[in-house]
């Protein structure tokens, strides 16, 4: 009888990404900057504060305060809190947050 011979094939994995996760600290929206004194009260008095921090707290103060319209879930009614940040607006849309955002954020 003839021996059979196994051959192992070595198989080549592929190399990892170099850059698989971007750099946090250079995506905008993680980066912390100053505040207006608009901002700051709202967060509680926190001098800087990223965008994804200021979206974060805001729709957790709208979910935790029923703010959104149960017909149409793209309204949200301002509290008082919240139209200190909002240009004092009774009613706002999901896709105006971003615009009304922008003055609170104190270019350097």
């Amino acid at each position: 009888m003839a021996a059979s011979s196994s051959a192992t094939v070595a198989v080549k994995k592929p190399p990892p990404a170099a850059t698989a996760v971007p750099n946090r600290m250079n995506n905008p929206l993680l980066k912390a900057v100053p505040v207006s004194p608009a901002m700051r009260a709202f967060l509680g008095g926190s001098p800087e504060a990223s965008r994804a921090d200021v979206l974060k707290k805001i729709w957790g103060h709208i979910m935790a305060n029923q703010l959104q319209n149960p017909a149409n879930k793209r309204e949200i009614n301002c509290d008082e809190k919240l139209k200190t940040i909002m240009a004092g607006k009774d009613k706002i849309g999901m896709m105006e947050i971003a615009k009304l955002l922008k003055p609170h954020f104190v270019k350097k």
